[in-house]
């Protein structure tokens, strides 16, 4: 997740927020399962071969850092994974001021005193409550490393040790994050790696932590310090939070705006907006193999739907005659592009974006299209998308002036006008979508 998620991750981000008050669906208790089950044996197994001796424990300070680890959880950073918590600031304290071995119940339960006061309130469900176990995952590789080493005290850690500690704390919180994701929502490693930006975060706080670790010998609850930090991180996180929703809202009020003007379109002429809504589905298949980013692919079923919304100024007399259009009727046809682009102008936002694709979806390969004249690469992908989309569709339905073509002789002028009206890198793609749609496949 970036810091400025686009369109695919706000969803995602919504997505999350709205899985807390579901449920657990069936890959979810799966991957917690596994992954949480998995930490619990490592837990177990660490207690083993690392027994705890508390003789030196501060009890004082090991309550200073479970209470600013409670406080540091309930402070959530938006991830499409679901949250992200500074938690560096206590766990770091809390790996000296307990035995190590030990860190890894007090996190866990700390974490569920946390998330107590959701479930009491019906934000979240209890049965996700059982993810703590799954999101302590950071805790075993530090706790490893300084056991291995034989640290008992931060005076005894190198640097060596605590980078290689911190290394294996990434490591193993993003190894089992990106198996749960995967086992829970399908999540690919792309999408795990977009949220490495999390671990810088840490690093940052990291030396924070170790600060309060140093004060701990002469103010056993010197970790209590973070606290005010922490606060400061919550009011950046709710800022956060609260952008990401108006953008969400923002969103959400534009795809209404945009299904709103295909309606309109659909009312006033029923074959055009049949036809727009044939166009989004190849359009978006063909997108999909080219590889068109989230952002791009709202823009081009936005684009695909209204690509003909311009026509609604266009007489129908016009729009259905069946002979052929005379010079003048030609010339008001050929407005439809430059109608519809004004018209998503008003809208605003991204919808102009869209307005650019429908305004230029007339264009051809070789520059002799219209309204602008463009060639080429000059020519947006999604307009090429949607030109392409727009004549097969056209030439496979009956229209009012010709009975449609079959499939394979759409297909076949599709070839023959690659590289003069059409993009042949396009047209091919369009024909493989073709193909896995009559097949009954999924685009690839």
């Amino acid at each position: 997740m970036a810091l400025n998620p686009d369109y695919f991750e706000q969803l995602l981000l919504a997505n999350a927020r709205e899985r807390q008050t579901l449920s657990l669906s069936s890959r979810e208790r799966l991957a917690e399962t596994i992954v949480g089950g998995a930490y619990v044996v490592a837990a177990a197994v660490i207690l083993l071969v690392w027994p705890p001796e508390l003789g030196a424990v501060n009890l004082l300070t090991v309550v200073a850092c479970l209470t600013v680890l409670i406080v540091a959880t309930r402070t959530e950073f938006d991830t499409g994974a679901g949250i992200t918590v500074p938690t560096q600031l206590a766990f770091v304290p809390l790996l000296f001021a307990l035995p190590p071995a030990l860190v890894t119940v007090g996190v866990p339960m700390a974490w569920a005193l946390a998330k107590l006061p959701e479930v009491l309130r019906g934000e979240m469900r209890f049965a996700r409550l059982f993810a703590v176990l799954a999101n302590s995952w950071f805790v075993v590789g530090p706790v490893v490393v300084l056991e291995l080493a034989g640290v008992s005290s931060v005076h005894d850690a190198t640097a060596a040790v605590l980078i290689v500690a911190l290394a294996a704390q990434f490591g193993g919180d993003f190894l089992a994050s990106a198996v749960r994701e995967r086992l829970s929502r399908g999540a690919s490693l792309r999408e795990q790696l977009d949220e490495l930006w999390v671990y810088a975060v840490d690093a940052a706080l990291a030396p924070v932590g170790l600060l309060a670790v140093l004060a701990m010998d002469e103010v056993p609850w010197s970790a209590v310090a973070m606290i005010p930090l922490i606060g400061v991180l919550a009011v950046f996180a709710r800022e956060r939070r609260r952008r990401i929703e108006n953008l969400s809202e923002l969103n959400s009020a534009y795809r209404g705006m945009a299904l709103v003007l295909g309606d309109v379109v659909e009312h006033d002429d029923g074959y055009t907006g049949e036809h727009c809504r044939d166009v989004v589905e190849l359009a978006l298949a063909t997108g999909a193999r080219l590889g068109l980013g989230p952002d791009r692919m709202r823009n081009l079923e936005f684009a695909a739907l209204l690509h003909d919304v311009g026509k609604v100024a266009i007489p129908k007399a016009i729009i259905n005659k069946p002979g052929r259009l005379d010079a003048d009727e030609w010339t008001l046809i050929k407005t439809h592009p430059i109608v519809g682009q004004r018209m998503l102008d008003r809208v605003g936002g991204f919808m102009s974006d869209v307005g650019e694709i429908v305004r230029w979806h007339h264009e051809r390969w070789d520059g002799g299209g219209y309204p602008d004249g463009l060639s080429g690469e000059a020519i947006p992908l999604e307009a090429r998308i949607i030109t392409c989309c727009d004549s097969y569709n056209a030439m496979t339905t009956t229209r009012s002036y010709r009975a449609a073509l079959t499939p394979d002789v759409a297909a076949q002028e599709l070839r023959d006008c690659a590289g003069s009206q059409f993009d042949a890198t396009v047209v091919q793609a369009v024909l493989d979508a073709v193909a896995d749609s009559d097949a009954g496949a999924q685009p690839r």
